[in-house]
């Protein structure tokens, strides 16, 4: 294994502060420029971008920083199967009330639009990103080729050690090893993404003894201390999502914002009640994802009835226009609160203060680790 100073140079960090990509808009060209000028790696979670707006996300960073950044690209994604109509009744039935609570039409049936991986990347290449990450699987051999010969590194996302094998094996250039504690979206493609729960601490030295290419930890790393912390066990950096969302460049509507740090403060009383705590749930995407439990998710979500939730990308889709919605009117109980099982540490800061505070936080906790 790499010792943490050549992994570094070897992905060409300038600190182990990653950014994490945020796919919905919360990495804004702001939060990513101001993270890249207080010493991190800025990140743009581009799923749901088109390869428009891929390119102008791009200019936009480029004319704020001449620093590296990273655009993250979810694989490829195979069209679902067809949805038995007693379950798209279902799946409607449970979103209707919401949408007229909202005062929005009635939910229509989501279609799939196809994948868009082909455009989005070409957009990722022309970009001038320096990184290139990918979730949800492997990358295509033909993108790492050419995201090899533009010099750009390739990572990926594991949250087991197979997959991190097989990340390895696929050509990247660093493995993200994301532990059950994150945020979001789950990172999983081999086997069941339920099931693949392994937290941080168990995950990183694992993936960092199986393969030789340099370790980037996520999950509940909040502050120097888990940073350091990561460090120790064999990562080269660590991906921080949630940290970051309630800084004022983050894109997250106020709502979400305030969410998280509402659950943060109530947790830190005598206990937390349900609608403070992070859960798994497939009810806004169809993909397993971490966020605070609220109304939406307890009962879109019925674990007597679990097939109701439509599979990825369909149920994304049918729940957009309540998300958006309820952004805008600030009703948190209907958005995806992402946020990961580190929360109650979340605080208000401008990013580059808090780059600045995680780098000299991590510092001092390993001249404590080392005296």
């Amino acid at each position: 294994m790499p010792s943490h100073s050549e992994s570094v140079s070897r992905l060409g960090l300038r600190s182990p502060v990653i950014q994490a990509p945020m796919a919905g808009g919360g990495d804004t060209a702001a939060l990513v420029a101001a993270v890249n000028e207080a010493g991190g790696l800025g990140f743009v979670g581009a799923a749901y971008l088109t390869d428009a707006q891929i390119r102008e996300r791009a200019r936009d960073i480029r004319s704020r920083t001449a620093l590296p950044f990273g655009i993250n690209l979810f694989a490829p994604t195979p069209e679902p199967p067809p949805v038995p109509p007693a379950v798209l009744a279902e799946a409607l039935a449970r979103v209707a009330p919401f949408h007229a609570e909202l005062g929005l039409p009635e939910p229509e049936a989501p279609a799939y639009a196809g994948d868009g991986f082909g455009r989005q990347f070409a957009a990722l290449l022309d970009s001038g990103a320096a990184f290139y990450s990918v979730t949800f699987g492997l990358p295509p051999a033909d993108s790492v080729a050419a995201a090899k010969a533009r010099g750009m590194r390739v990572l990926g996302t594991a949250t087991t050690v197979a997959e991190a094998v097989a990340l390895e094996r696929a050509g990247v250039d660093a493995v993200v090893a994301q532990g059950s504690e994150a945020g979001g979206h789950r990172g999983s493609f081999i086997g069941d993404p339920a099931a693949n729960l392994v937290g941080t601490m168990a995950l990183v030295p694992l993936v960092a003894d199986a393969v030789g290419v340099p370790v980037i930890a996520s999950g509940g790393i909040m502050d120097g201390r888990g940073i350091a912390a990561a460090l120790a066990l064999g990562a080269a950096a660590v991906q921080m999502g949630t940290v970051f969302l309630t800084t004022g460049e983050a894109g997250i509507p106020e709502a979400h914002k305030a969410a998280i740090l509402a659950a943060g403060e109530q947790m830190a009383g005598e206990a937390a009640a349900g609608e403070e705590r992070t859960r798994v749930t497939r009810a806004f995407s169809g993909r397993p994802a971490r966020g605070i439990v609220n109304r939406f998710m307890d009962m879109v979500e019925d674990p007597q009835a679990p097939g109701a939730v439509l599979p990825f990308p369909l149920q994304n889709t049918l729940t957009r226009p309540l998300r958006t919605a309820a952004g805008k009117a600030g009703r948190a109980e209907f958005l995806s609160l992402w946020a990961g099982q580190g929360l109650q540490m979340a605080r208000r800061l401008p990013a580059g203060e808090l780059v600045a505070e995680l780098l000299r936080g991590t510092e001092a906790a390993r001249r404590g680790l080392a005296g």
